[in-house]
């Protein structure tokens, strides 16, 4: 079996808060939970697991590849919702979105303070 990414655990203050944003950002499905997880399945099976861990959380960045209709409503709902985003990870072109490599991106951060990207084009 070739090896393929399976699952992720990404810190939060409040996992069931942060599940939620993605869920309703990517437009998923809940996924079953258990123990100190609130998970949920990207359509390619990859699992995300949030969880509180009793450290500080050190930002991460998550970069999401979107079709152009999700990236649409994505950014619509980013807008009406008021989170601050960008169109460069240096967070300097702040409430646009970019075109680069031949497609469109946006950075914001998520409830728990990750840097997240979303794309409509691979970079390679």
């Amino acid at each position: 079996m070739a090896a393929t990414f399976n699952h992720t655990i990404i810190a939060s203050r409040d996992r069931e808060r942060s599940a939620r944003f993605y869920r309703d950002l990517l437009e998923l499905s809940p996924a079953p939970s258990w123990g100190p997880f609130t998970n949920i399945r990207l359509d390619d099976g990859v699992l995300l697991q949030f969880a509180e861990p009793p450290v500080e959380i050190q930002m991460q960045h998550y970069a999401f590849l979107v079709d152009d209709d999700l990236f649409d409503r994505a950014y619509r709902r980013l807008c009406d919702d008021g989170v601050e985003h960008w169109a460069d990870p240096q967070m300097q072109l702040a409430g646009q979105t970019n075109t680069e490599h031949g497609g469109r991106g946006v950075y914001f951060k998520d409830p728990a303070g990750h840097g997240i990207e979303l794309i409509t084009r691979p970079y390679l």
